[in-house]
């Protein structure tokens, strides 16, 4: 299939999410409980409302003295934990490989690590389901509402970068965001619809759907958008972020992006940044011999990339 045309391709893809975004007021924040001490940062720890009534706790990661300071969303992996969700890349809790957002806080990064939907504290209110039965009713609930989880966690996010953006210590010029694993296609789910973001991070997740379909993958529900597959697919909703900055890790041997598939869609999101006339502002590593892990390597150039493009 030939790379679709960028403004029909996005209007359609936006219609296959679920359609436009509604308009809202700016979220409303609520401190919870007293801050946390880190290694040269505090953690703040708050809600921040993204619909009415729908509330999502989150981690503020805030440098000592920090002032105008650029500023991260971290998205967090999924793993089938549904039981972590922010408080892993907050240093909190989980693998220290994903403590991500503490060490972009030791490296003077202002951070925001949120629940997404189903994690955490976003689990069944009610009690009624647990863990992945809960997501797939999450999943089910939107489609027949016509729209997909993955909607709504695209809502969510800019809803993050609302927040993250009004920080007094945030210089709002100056914001990216980066995820592990499900949070690398959350990164490149919202990249596009999120003109705040001046660049973008993935590690280690970009299924096609020919591989999904191919290898029989039952991958996490927000990679699913009804109705894609007929115009395009994964690789082309991360073009849209184009001519923005964008860099993408993977393991040659990662499961969760289909090997047969990797030159491809690394091929195909370079066509896009070459259509906007950006094609260096698209980088990518493939580490040989890894599979779905942020090795030293790959957090490296996480690292000096939004060094770079951050400052």
């Amino acid at each position: 299939m030939d790379r679709p045309d960028a403004v029909v391709f996005r209007s359609r893809l936006l219609a296959c999410l679920g359609g436009a975004w509604p308009e809202l007021s700016p979220p409303a924040v609520r401190r919870l409980g007293d801050d946390l001490p880190g290694d040269g940062y505090r953690i703040e720890r708050i809600a921040f409302e993204t619909e009415p009534g729908d509330w999502v706790p989150a981690c503020v990661l805030v440098p000592d003295g920090a002032r105008n300071a650029p500023g991260i969303a971290v998205w967090h992996q999924h793993n089938g934990e549904y039981h972590l969700g922010k408080s892993e890349p907050a240093g909190l809790a989980g693998n220290p490989m994903h403590h991500t957002g503490a060490a972009l806080a030791k490296a003077g990064f202002v951070v925001l690590c949120p629940d997404a939907l189903c994690f955490e504290e976003r689990q069944d209110p009610d009690g009624k389901l647990a863990g992945g039965n809960y997501e797939r009713f999450q999943f089910l609930k939107y489609v027949v509402r016509g729209k997909c989880l993955a909607w709504k966690n695209i809502l969510d996010m800019r809803r993050a970068v609302d927040v993250l953006a009004a920080r007094p210590e945030v210089d709002g010029g100056r914001l990216g965001c980066y995820g592990h694993s499900m949070g690398s296609s959350h990164a490149w789910l919202v990249g596009p619809w999120e003109p705040r973001l001046r660049c973008v991070v993935g590690n280690c997740c970009l299924p096609t759907y020919r591989g999904i379909e191919r290898e029989h993958l039952l991958h996490c529900f927000p990679n699913f958008i009804p109705g894609l597959a007929a115009l395009g697919d994964t690789p082309d909703v991360a073009g849209l972020i184009a001519p923005r900055p964008l860099h993408l890790n993977f393991g040659s041997e990662d499961g969760g992006t289909p090997k047969a598939d990797l030159d491809w869609s690394i091929a195909r999101i370079g066509e896009w940044y070459q259509a906007a006339g950006a094609p260096e502002a698209f980088t990518h590593y493939v580490e040989a011999g890894s599979g779905h892990v942020l090795s030293p390597a790959m957090w490296q150039r996480t690292l000096t990339f939004f060094q770079h493009h951050l400052g």
